[in-house]
């Protein structure tokens, strides 16, 4: 039974929802496993031809799940409490981002409202991406006292150059997404009712392309700027 996900497809679409509000939607040891199998699903089910990726509320994803420190006042204390899950979460979860990434279908993000840390990440292991405005993204790591998944970071160097890379990680300020589009780290910014209707026309045109020719185009703009 799923905890965190829903799966659906239609016709050669598939849509895949993180579905925990009531947690905004976390990254923790449990749901980055099954979004894994999610995407080992998708990945090995030869009718799907595109995946658009979204969260139910106003939180897309909200990251690492802290809610072991709730409560904890003190930034010593709660630095030494992020950096002890640190490690284990950064290598699952850069192994499952880099499964998505490597999908040989086109991906899209309909990022419905705060994406955190590593739920930007997530976002950012899709090929495209959609936000409704006023939308936030920011990377809590360093204040936290652990950079994020080096894979991803990287990525997200090879997106805006390293010093925009840098502002994001260092600054850990939140970024809207009107300035994200500016940047070339969205696509496109549209009213919250248009995100899945807009999303779900993306994928269902690109999934209507020829999937050999997709699959090589991304293999080859992949391999040039994320190796």
């Amino acid at each position: 039974m799923s905890n965190y996900f829903k799966l659906d497809k239609s016709d050669s679409v598939a849509l895949l929802t993180f579905d925990r509000n009531e947690k905004r939607n976390p990254l923790n040891q449990d749901s980055v496993a099954e979004l894994e199998a999610n995407l080992l699903a998708i990945r090995d089910d030869h009718e799907i031809r595109a995946l658009t990726i979204t969260g139910v509320g106003n939180t897309f994803s909200a990251g690492a799940d802290l809610s072991h420190m709730k409560g904890v006042a003190d930034p010593a204390e709660r630095q030494r409490l992020f950096t002890s899950i640190a490690p284990e979460r950064r290598r699952i979860l850069r192994r499952t981002l880099a499964l998505l990434q490597n999908l040989e279908i086109p991906t899209v993000a309909a990022v419905n409202g705060f994406a955190v840390g590593g739920g930007w990440f997530l976002a950012l292991a899709c090929d495209l991406r959609i936000a409704v405005e006023g939308a936030e993204f920011w990377m809590p790591e360093v204040d936290l006292g652990s950079p994020g998944p080096r894979g991803p970071e990287q990525w997200l160097a090879q997106h805006v150059g390293p010093a925009r890379a840098k502002e994001i990680i260092f600054t850990c300020r939140h970024f809207k997404a009107d300035e994200l589009l500016q940047w070339g780290l969205l696509n496109r910014v549209v009213k919250k009712t248009d995100l899945m209707p807009t999303a779900l026309e993306l994928a269902r045109s690109l999934a209507a392309k020829r999937p050999d020719a997709i699959r090589q185009a991304k293999a080859q703009i992949n391999g040039y700027f994320l190796e």
